[in-house]
């Protein structure tokens, strides 16, 4: 079976050397350093976003910059894994990413309640973290979560055989993985350097090795009853998502719907699975306008 560290094209390790230039902080918890990035007034209202499957923290480059001028304590930080953070040789499951994100709070010393923002697979991981700590959390916004139960791809089935989907990610991951990225986009011709910046982290070694732990244990579906169990504490929700939608189509937005009927609901015209990315300034009026109210 192949080596966690036999990827070939990761090719260096992320040490305090690799993270030297890197921007935003670095904070050691117990099952690794987390990069992140805490900016806004000390008195703001904390708001965390929660990135998804494999783009790091700066897929919110945008909003994150709107909340802080808004005057919100704005927090970002990349799931163990991705970006600058630590791949520990753990499962990545549901439970590790609400562990990362309750022990990065405490070790912030973030103690009023947040405003969660997630994205993609960012959202079940917003809302189990909702559900199982609701005093710790004030507002919920969720941005085409994922988590539904749909119909798995091949790839992504031979993905989950052991042996076979190392093999698979060995031989074909580096291309899948970067032009997956354009498929998120309405018009991906408009955002020529969002590939060159998604690739610094799959030089570090563990990064695949955390992307196909994810694909086998983590929420990416089957997390319906985790919506469900959120909304039952009534924390105002807001849902937004691209009609133009290919990565989680936008008709599943029903199901998070009849799962959180209370929440505010904003379907995106000429927009895929990163609304917030693609047109922020439609977007960042929304998400501060509804953490505003």
């Amino acid at each position: 079976m192949m080596n966690v560290l036999d990827f070939p094209t990761e090719s260096q390790v992320l040490d305090s050397q690799a993270r030297a230039n890197a921007p935003g902080q670095f904070v050691a918890l117990p099952e690794g350093i987390t990069h992140y990035e805490l900016a806004g007034p000390l008195d703001g209202q904390p708001v965390i976003l929660v990135h998804g499957f494999s783009a790091p923290y700066f897929i919110w480059d945008f909003t994150f910059d709107a909340l802080v001028q808004a005057g919100f304590r704005t927090l970002r930080y990349d799931l163990y894994g991705r970006g600058y953070s630590d791949r520990p040789n753990v499962v990545y499951d549901a439970d590790l990413f609400d562990r990362q994100l309750w022990t990065l709070l405490a070790a912030l010393e973030i103690e009023q309640p947040a405003d969660l923002i997630g994205l993609s697979m960012g959202g079940p991981i917003a809302a189990l973290f909702t559900a199982r700590h609701p005093n710790h959390v004030r507002k919920l916004g969720l941005i085409a979560p994922a988590g539904l139960s749909i119909k798995i791809p091949i790839t992504v089935r031979l993905m989950q055989v052991p042996i076979l989907g190392e093999w698979l990610m060995d031989r074909f991951g580096d291309r899948a993985l970067v032009s997956g990225q354009t498929q998120d986009f309405y018009e991906p011709d408009q955002f020529p350097s969002f590939q060159e910046k998604y690739c610094t982290q799959m030089k570090y070694r563990g990064f695949k090795r955390a992307l196909l732990s994810t694909i086998r244990h983590g929420p990416l579906r089957n997390m319906e009853g985790v919506y469900w169990q959120a909304s039952q504490h009534q924390h105002p929700t807001l849902l937004i998502w691209g009609r133009e939608d290919r990565t989680i189509p936008f008709q599943l937005s029903a199901r998070v719907r009849e799962a959180v009927p209370h929440a505010e609901f904003h379907p995106i015209d000429q927009a895929g699975h990163i609304p917030h990315y693609e047109r922020p300034e439609l977007i960042n009026p929304i998400i501060i306008k509804f953490l505003q109210a």
